[in-house]
């Protein structure tokens, strides 16, 4: 799991003095409003790496024919009690096969990590109040899990019954 520092980010949101910008110019590392992406993706170059910030309340099919041109896909916890934005990594990375960076933002708790990365999340902007070093450790706190999920789609018997002798 990539941690994100906010002040050190190269993926940048576009606004202007009013807000986000309608029609952002494309440049590398973009990270725009899914309706900033509507507005501009027809004109959008190939090969310029964009980003799209999906809001947890935005159907992730809304996003489905464009995730090839896309590297990155940012989903947002409103709170940390809606995970909304687990369904939606899960189905980025189960349903459409999609490849790129999975990003968690808002009020992302070092307790979510796990679970972030068992939906298919591979990146984490943590909540100011939680620790770098917390959020590893958390990561480590549980060595296997006995049902299938994004990294390991089997369920660990399944798995077992491929490699017999990977129990000892």
């Amino acid at each position: 799991m990539k941690f994100i520092d906010p002040h050190q980010d190269r993926w940048q949101q576009v606004s202007g003095e009013d807000g986000p910008q309608v029609h952002p110019a494309p440049a590398p590392h973009r990270l725009l409003t899914l309706e900033q992406w509507h507005a501009v993706r027809g004109e959008w170059p190939e090969g310029v790496a964009v980003g799209v910030m999906l809001p947890n309340d935005a159907e992730v099919e809304a996003l489905a024919e464009d995730l090839p041109r896309l590297a990155l896909v940012a989903l947002h916890f409103p709170k940390w009690v809606d995970g909304r934005a687990y369904s939606q990594a899960r189905l980025l990375r189960a349903r459409y096969g999609f490849k790129g960076e999975i990003r968690a933002t808002g009020e992302v708790l070092v307790d979510m990590l796990p679970l972030l990365q068992r939906t298919g999340f591979d990146a984490a902007q943590l909540r100011a109040d939680q620790k770098i070093e917390s959020a590893r450790r958390a990561l480590g706190f549980f060595g296997g899990h006995y049902q299938g999920d994004t990294v390991h789609p089997q369920p660990l018997f399944a798995r077992y019954e491929s490699q017999p002798y990977a129990r000892s």
